[in-house]
């Protein structure tokens, strides 16, 4: 049996879309963030040294971070299901999509959502305006041109087919929703993208989505 370390409003949701849309049995194991820090609990280093989610174990298999997991479920359960052919040129874009989500389009995301707390308790008053006015200015100067950059690509992206890689719904579509739906809460993803747009809705009303979050419990990414 598939075992998912579900950590609250996190990546691990992929994990269980993905599940749900293959139709695997898998059971969850929940943790919920400090509610002061937003860290994942230190229950979690006794799963995986990093102490993050997502991890799942399946056997003797202990699988971090959302790709290699992706990976390793479709490898392993999918059974041609959710990817394109192989050698073909959706196969290539699928693989693209499913490394760019975490190694393009995530760290200004989560640089924005740093930076976007400085300024704030618990660092001391005298030091917030300082604090703020530095952020202010890396929000301004690198951080938001990187994140209209991409999404104005993402968005011509999404004009060259329905799907990331293709006509067909792929598992690289479930590895992009997370920076997608982070762009949403917090990257400026508004009314001015209306592919992106229309991609989150038609994800959103998935049954197999659904399915996760009733199964993950609520989803609200951090702001």
């Amino acid at each position: 049996m598939i075992l998912v370390h579900h950590l609250n409003n996190s990546r691990s949701q992929r994990v269980l879309w993905l599940l749900e849309e293959l139709g695997l049995a898998y059971e969850i194991k929940p943790y919920q963030r400090d509610p002061n820090t937003m860290l994942a609990p230190p229950e979690l280093r006794a799963v995986h040294p990093l102490g993050k989610s997502p991890v799942i174990t399946d056997g003797d298999n202990t699988i971090a971070e959302s790709g290699a997991i992706i990976e390793y479920l479709m490898q392993k359960y999918s059974y041609g299901r959710l990817i394109p052919a192989a050698d073909s040129k959706d196969r290539l874009r699928y693989t693209y999509w499913l490394h760019y989500a975490e190694g393009s389009a995530m760290p200004p995301l989560l640089m924005k959502l740093i930076f976007g707390r400085l300024g704030k308790p618990p660092m001391p008053a005298l030091l917030r305006p300082l604090a703020r006015m530095i952020a202010n200015g890396v929000q301004r100067s690198y951080i938001d041109p990187q994140l209209k950059s991409h999404l104005d690509f993402l968005e011509g992206e999404l004009g060259k087919s329905t799907w990331f890689a293709g006509e067909e719904f792929s598992a690289a579509d479930i590895q992009m929703s997370f920076p997608l739906e982070a762009s949403q809460s917090r990257g400026g993803l508004d009314a001015s993208r209306p592919r992106l747009l229309d991609f989150l809705q038609r994800i959103h009303a998935r049954p197999a989505y659904q399915r996760a979050i009733a199964r993950g419990g609520k989803y609200d990414l951090l702001k």
